[in-house]
């Protein structure tokens, strides 16, 4: 049997026997207010005959004579006639009337009268009043017993005993059952609807699933939800977080999100949007972390309960992808660099075949000064790394085709080699591009100069350029939703946030120096301990008289 069966069971057997509790207690109470109507009634008509004055004057003579009353003569008598009168009006099962010996002065049977009553009229010659159930010649009746004084007062010559046939004291009783039947049976029936309403109702908000399935499901939602690394937020159609996991909080950085709208938990706008939409597909930072958000909605049957989203830390991911765009513009800049090298090398080949020996040696002594590249990136002969001077050619190749020229500052001064070099060209390029991208659209001249400075084991990067400036410094590093717009300007997307992040991870910062404007471009600054390996041996680098050499 089904919990919600079982629980409808229990609720209709609890109301039944409630109501059966109460039936009998308001049935016995009935019976005891039909027993003391009818005991009050006898009492009062009992009161009302031993008051007349006729009945006190004929039992005062009765009693004064000492001998027994002759019972032909009292079947005419006053008393007779007056006692069947009163019993006629009253509907009552008697009325007798005796004297101070207890002999019937009156009595619905005529062949008693004369007779010594059946039951004790000892009390109310006493002078006491006596209401009780006896068992008399005439059966089992509720009577009331008074005393009878003379006219001129004195002790009491007599008694009146009225009586009510057991049958017609309880004459009203069926009808008091019935009723009483009708409550008890509305009462069941009203209980019986309200429990299956209740069962329908609970039914309804657990989706018809029964509460020991419930148990199982809260496991299975316990070790489901929060083994796992991405985070789950649950959304009802109100818009009222329902299940925030461990790790949701910990990514979205909203404690105690659970019962709250999800307009109340101070979003980023861009989360807030991705949650009560669709979700980001691309990556959203969220303080120093980028997730991504995917939203389905959940139904049962034709129910529409919300909605589902799973948030997903794609920090590590998109900080590799950044490392690899990075390591794929070098891999370009080495390509280039070996099809360069071969097509010089094919024509030195070619001189020689041709028998011109003094101009293949010539055109080798150039060869050996200019180095097997030209980049055609000025300065970057100041560039001590090697790595970093092909990753600066690869990214001049990539801005001159946007119409923007890339140089190296006179300033540049670095000595030794970059051993992390994954990061520093993360950084670098995050900030070349972003420069790229707000310079390719702006007026002439379309310029980004970058400076390399060591300082220590840290690495100092300087990139400038002559866009049209930024307009809010601070905001460029605030989270905001992903721009793959070749025009977008300084800040949009995740790069300098995430550059800034890398830095950070290393002690280090990226910060704007200048924000520009007004026809002046942006500088923005970044600073990366840890990544330079000195190289006291090796001497400073001189600008060369021709183009910078390269490997």
């Amino acid at each position: 049997m089904r919990f919600a069966t079982r629980m409808l069971v229990v609720q209709v057997a609890t109301q039944v026997a409630v109501v059966a509790v109460c039936t009998a207690v308001f049935a016995w109470l009935g019976v005891q207010q039909l027993r003391a109507e009818a005991d009050s009634s006898a009492l009062n008509i009992a009161r009302s005959v031993a008051e007349s004055p006729q009945v006190r004057e004929r039992v005062a003579e009765f009693s004064a004579d000492p001998g027994t009353p002759d019972a032909a003569s009292l079947r005419d008598g006053v008393l007779e006639r007056y006692a069947a009168d009163v019993t006629n009006r009253t509907e009552g099962l008697f009325v007798v009337i005796t004297d101070d010996h207890g002999i019937r002065l009156a009595h619905p049977d005529p062949d008693r009268l004369g007779q010594v009553v059946s039951t004790s009229y000892a009390d109310a010659l006493a002078g006491r009043e006596v209401v009780t159930w006896e068992t008399g010649t005439l059966g089992e009746s509720a009577r009331a017993k008074v005393p009878v004084y003379p006219p001129d007062g004195g002790a009491p010559v007599g008694e009146v005993s009225v009586g009510f046939e057991r049958a017609s004291v309880f004459d009203d009783l069926p009808a008091l059952l019935a009723g009483i039947a009708l409550a008890v049976f509305s009462a069941v029936a009203i209980g019986a609807i309200v429990a299956l309403l209740m069962r329908r109702r609970l039914e309804r908000l657990t989706l018809g699933v029964q509460p020991e399935e419930l148990v199982a499901l809260v496991q299975t939602q316990t070790a489901v939800l929060e083994s796992a690394d991405e985070g789950v937020l649950a959304i009802d159609d109100t818009g009222v977080v329902r299940v925030c996991t461990a790790a949701a909080e910990r990514l979205l950085g909203i404690p105690d999100a659970v019962g709250r709208p999800l307009a109340d938990l101070d979003l980023p706008p861009a989360i807030a949007i991705a949650l009560a939409g669709v979700g980001a597909s691309a990556g959203l930072p969220v303080g120093d972390r980028v997730v991504f958000i995917d939203v389905r909605p959940v139904r049962r049957g034709a129910r529409a309960l919300g909605r589902v989203a799973v948030i997903r830390d794609r920090t590590a991911v998109a900080a590799l992808s950044g490392r690899l765009d990075s390591v794929r513009a070098m891999g370009d800049a080495l390509r280039v660099q070996r099809h360069e090298n071969a097509n010089r090398l094919h024509a030195a080949v070619g001189l020689l075949d041709a028998g011109r020996t003094a101009d293949a040696r010539d055109f080798l002594a150039d060869l050996v000064d200019r180095g097997s590249v030209d980049w055609a990136v000025p300065g970057i002969d100041l560039v001590g790394d090697a790595m970093l001077q092909s990753f600066l050619g690869a990214k001049a190749l990539a801005a001159r085709e946007r119409g923007v020229a890339l140089r190296v500052s006179d300033d540049t001064f670095l000595r030794g080699t970059v051993h992390d070099v994954e990061d520093v060209v993360a950084v670098l390029g995050n900030l070349l591009d972003n420069a790229v991208s707000a310079t390719a659209s702006a007026p002439e001249p379309r310029e980004v100069e970058v400076a390399v400075l060591g300082d220590g084991d840290a690495v100092v990067l300087t990139v400038s350029d002559t866009g049209s400036g930024i307009a809010d410094a601070e905001a460029v590093f605030a989270p905001r939703e992903r721009d793959d717009d070749p025009a977008a300007v300084h800040g949009l997307g995740i790069g300098l946030p995430l550059s800034r992040e890398f830095a950070r991870r290393r002690g280090g910062e990226v910060w704007v120096v200048d924000a520009g404007g007004g026809g002046r471009g942006a500088v923005v600054a970044a600073r990366l301990p840890g990544v330079l390996r000195a190289d006291p041996q090796s001497p400073a680098p001189q600008p060369a008289q021709g183009e910078g050499e390269s490997v």
